[in-house]
């Protein structure tokens, strides 16, 4: 895929890549828990859902548009 949604996509991945490992993710290593789940495992599966469903709003939108965007 190349053009917008190709670069949309490389956005979301350099995204989820960041948000997913060690530096940014002891942000989430505190001792809190929301609901009677600690805090770390909340946000990892939070933001793995929210990055799926960015990635589904992407590729399905991708899809329609303009007939002059494909290739």
């Amino acid at each position: 895929m190349t053009g917008r949604p190709g670069r949309r996509l490389g956005a979301v991945f350099v995204a989820g890549g960041l948000l997913l490992n060690f530096p940014l993710l002891l942000l989430w290593d505190v001792p809190l828990q929301v609901a009677g789940l600690p805090l770390l495992p909340l946000a990892l599966f939070l933001l793995w859902g929210i990055l799926i469903g960015l990635l589904a709003w992407l590729l399905e939108g991708a899809g329609t548009g303009n007939p002059a965007d494909s290739p």
